[in-house]
């Protein structure tokens, strides 16, 4: 009889201390308090009274960056957010040496976005969004170095200005735009008077180029009724004042 017992109560035990561990999951065991080993995905035995464990999750994790607000090197207040992109690659370090790695990790990239955000200019930061993470994952990598991890990215999701900041760099976006359209319009005006001068010097050389020039004037006015042209000097006559004044 007590056999049987002590067989159900084995049964029971292995069923309790069995673990199914997924793929993309990792198990460190610990073995009377001391670490013992990391085991892989799928059925693995943890042993209670004797063993605990902790699950661990391999993937890619993301975590934000709460929004704060800071200051520039050029003292303009901004308000900056983003998003962290880290995993796991040593569990057993991530573990042992860190009570809330994702909660640590989240506080250093909060501090090197501060600093980083307020060793650069505005316009620096609002045109080097790619630096700045790069600058900031740089820097947690460096201090988090040794904690099992590994931080893939960071990205700046939303740059806040002033209501009052806004609108002056819309009317300096303004500005800059009628001063581009102003110098556009002088060089093709000034194009336009080259070419005219041009046409007048080669008109002026060739004999009847002032004639066919004003016969084609007239046929592009087309048929149209409404159409009147009215010529007050024949170009005969024209032809024979300016002959008459090379004699003189």
């Amino acid at each position: 009889m007590w056999q049987t017992v002590l067989a159900v109560g084995v049964v029971i035990y292995l069923f309790l201390s069995l673990r199914i561990i997924k793929q993309y999951e990792t198990l460190v065991v610990f073995f009377l308090g001391k670490y013992w080993k990391t085991k892989g995905a799928g059925p693995r035995f943890v042993f209670f009274i004797f063993q605990t464990s902790v699950r661990v999750d391999m993937r890619l994790r993301t975590m934000d960056i709460p929004k704060q607000q800071m200051m520039t090197k050029d003292n303009v207040p901004v308000t900056v957010n983003g998003v962290i992109y880290f995993k796991v690659f040593e569990a057993e370090t991530a573990v042992i040496k860190i009570q809330d790695y994702g909660y640590a990790i989240t506080q250093y990239a909060e501090t090197a976005l501060r600093d980083v955000i307020g060793s650069m200019s505005l316009d620096s930061v609002l045109a080097e969004r790619e630096e700045v993470g790069e600058k900031i994952r740089e820097t947690v990598a460096k201090e988090t170095k040794g904690w099992g991890l590994t931080v893939d990215h960071i990205k700046l999701q939303d740059v806040e200005v002033p209501d009052d900041l806004k609108r002056l760099m819309s009317r300096q976006a303004a500005a800059e735009r009628e001063k581009r359209a102003t110098v556009i319009k002088a060089e093709g005006d000034r194009m336009a008077a080259e070419n005219l001068q041009k046409a007048a010097t080669i008109m002026a050389k060739q004999k009847g180029a002032m004639q066919l020039r004003t016969l084609q004037t007239i046929d592009g006015l087309g048929p149209t009724a409404s159409n009147t042209v009215i010529l007050a000097v024949p170009i005969e006559l024209m032809d024979a004042i300016q002959a008459f004044t090379k004699k003189k």
